[in-house]
């Protein structure tokens, strides 16, 4: 599951998930970290140019990551297990990167998750995997504008180290000119 929407207010309300980084889109980097998984959710705006995805956005739109997260979820299956929750504007997020995940989350079956964490030991709550189950189970009934913490730290997820670049974001110009130059 891609996070996609949102505001991207401090990059002047442009579609932040479409800017290109070392010549494809934010968003298309996310998705091949994603390869070979089904089904693929993104929750945002329909964007024609990104096929092969399930479309969904939370309603009412602008709700909020958790509102988002909500939505997603009720795009997957009662079979699904797990799913990876990922924002899309993480440009050096890496296929190895959710195999690590994974990994943790298959050592500790009484995690709810597993979350990457910056080099200080801060979760990144929207770069993690999550088991389906105990997800659901803890949504509160109201999602629109609540914190993930809340939700995520509640599961007891396992915290796998990451590496600078894993989990820098796109906010800011200066991002995007850091995340571009680190990519060339």
């Amino acid at each position: 599951m891609v996070l996609a929407g949102g505001r991207a207010s401090r990059l002047g309300g442009v579609d932040k998930v479409m800017l290109p980084v070392g010549g494809r889109s934010l968003l298309d980097r996310t998705l091949e970290a994603l390869r070979g998984a089904d089904p693929v959710v993104v929750v945002g705006p329909r964007r024609p140019e990104v096929p092969g995805v399930r479309w969904t956005v939370e309603e009412p739109a602008g709700g909020g990551p958790l509102a988002a997260v909500d939505a997603g979820l009720r795009c997957l299956g009662p079979g699904d297990a797990v799913v990876a929750i990922l924002a899309g504007d993480h440009p050096h997020l890496t296929r190895d990167t959710l195999d690590r995940l994974r990994e943790a989350l298959r050592r500790d079956p009484e995690a709810g998750g597993a979350v990457l964490a910056e080099p200080g030991g801060r979760p990144q709550w929207l770069l993690g995997v999550w088991r389906v189950r105990a997800l659901r189970e803890a949504m509160p009934a109201e999602v629109r504008n609540r914190p993930v913490r809340a939700v995520f730290d509640a599961l007891d997820p396992v915290r796998v180290p990451a590496t600078t670049a894993e989990v820098s974001d796109v906010d800011t110009q200066d991002d995007l000119d850091r995340a571009r130059s680190a990519d060339r």
